[in-house]
């Protein structure tokens, strides 16, 4: 196909100033972008520019579109057992997909995911299950077609699924774009979408630790996405979940695995045990897999045994250890009291400073850095005991993280009035 009216600077000040970007020219920059016609710093300012100008519904369409052709796409409907999908729109301590994979596939549907990595005070789950020794998300299509007929489960990076999507997802990270409704939608529908499953539930987060915070705009969100799902003929539904306190009692990469595990081993926070349950039930519901209990695999440890399963086709070896970082600083209570609100975004970007997270793209994140919460909202706290622990190979990181999560939580006389964790469900 031929170019030639396009060039990057006329489509950046086209967005810029309001205007509506054409299907060709949506087809160009993204294609122009892949094969690197398009410099960073164009693409960039594009970005922020749509950050700021927006996008209507048929510039996500296209834009999503486009991303999917700039890779291959995976069809799993010749295989024997359903397939779904999951995908959360990012959040801080957000391990539920360690959990919720195995589970489901313990239930007897499939689940190929193709996930990312941390983009910007957010987690990423191949982040995450790369601190298991030997661990690799590196796979073939055709192995994790093998995977999933062997294991019921695949977590993979995206490779040539959407490459387009990888690049721009890299660059948002360290430019300040992340937080875009028309680039996350687009973003987590076309690895979605191109990842072949046949059916798909999307937890769209609502809170300070969301990259979208305010809960209109997560509706609208969940909504874009359910309706791309729909118009590509895939069964898509949503639920807004409660992000304005971390999920669980650990934030990191290392910190989070070992969380999971004890969710699999059928302990765990009740809060990251709660939305496991709910997304399996809603996954098992659309892939139209009836009479099994995801709770049951969770107390009859059929649901680790899909998780070890997982592991060890990828490589990796749950008896190693998991790395925690050398150095720590904790966080004492100065007075007895109910612990208040803990803001999700003070505690990502406190692990994001420990050195969980990355600034800039490629960068080596450590595995063990992170935070342990002590204390939730609304239990009691008695002066001088732990609320927090920060960990981190690099000692000198643990000032700045200190003030980062300065002023983020608090303790007081009455418990905080906390949003249930389910805030609504967004059918397809």
């Amino acid at each position: 196909m031929t170019y030639f009216e396009f060039d990057a600077p006329t489509i950046i000040r086209t967005k810029r100033d309001g205007g509506r970007l054409s299907d060709a020219a949506i087809d160009w920059i993204i294609d122009a972008y892949t094969d690197g016609r398009v410099a960073d710093a164009q693409m960039a300012a594009l970005l922020m520019a749509i950050v700021l100008r927006g996008m209507d519904r048929g510039e996500i369409a296209r834009w999503t579109a486009a991303m999917m052709a700039s890779g291959e796409l995976m069809d799993f409907t010749d295989l024997p057992v359903p397939t779904v999908g999951k995908h959360s729109t990012g959040g801080v301590g957000d391990k539920a997909t360690l959990a919720v994979v195995p589970v489901v596939a313990a239930c007897g549907a499939a689940v190929p995911k193709a996930s990312g990595r941390g983009l910007g005070h957010t987690g990423g789950t191949l982040d995450k299950l790369e601190s298991i020794a030997g661990f690799t998300a590196e796979l073939s299509n055709q192995r994790v077609r093998e995977q999933l007929c062997d294991v019921g489960a695949a977590i993979f990076a995206a490779g040539q699924l959407a490459p387009a999507d990888k690049k721009i997802y890299a660059l948002r990270d360290i430019t300040g774009t992340t937080e875009s409704l028309p680039l996350v939608a687009s973003s987590v529908m076309s690895k979605k979408l191109a990842e072949g499953a046949g059916a798909l539930v999307l937890d769209v987060k609502v809170g300070s630790g969301a990259l979208v915070k305010s809960e209109a705009q997560s509706r609208e969100l969940a909504h874009t996405m359910v309706e791309l799902g729909a118009a590509y003929g895939v069964p898509t539904r949503a639920l807004l979940t409660e992000m304005d306190c971390p999920l669980g009692a650990t934030v990191g990469n290392s910190l989070e695995v070992a969380e999971s595990c004890e969710v699999l081993a059928g302990g765990g926070p009740p809060d990251v045990v709660e939305l496991t349950l709910r997304l399996a039930g809603e996954m098992l519901e659309l892939a139209g897999v009836d009479g099994r209990d995801p709770a049951q695999t969770l107390r009859d440890g059929t649901a680790m045994d899909s998780f070890r399963r997982l592991i060890a086709a990828q490589g990796g070896d749950l008896s190693v250890p998991l790395p925690i970082g050398a150095y720590s600083e904790t966080v004492i209570a100065y007075r007895n009291g109910t612990m208040g609100n803990i803001d999700a975004m003070a505690v990502g970007l406190t692990a994001w400073r420990l050195g969980a997270g990355r600034s800039r793209a490629g960068e080596r994140i450590q595995a063990g850095a992170g935070v342990r919460i002590h204390r939730r909202p609304g239990e009691p706290v008695v002066a001088g005991e732990p609320l927090f622990t920060l960990y981190t190979d690099t000692p000198e990181r643990l000032g700045a993280a200190m003030a980062q999560l300065e002023g983020g939580w608090s303790v007081g006389d009455t418990r905080p009035a906390l949003r249930p964790l389910i805030i609504d469900r967004i059918p397809g």
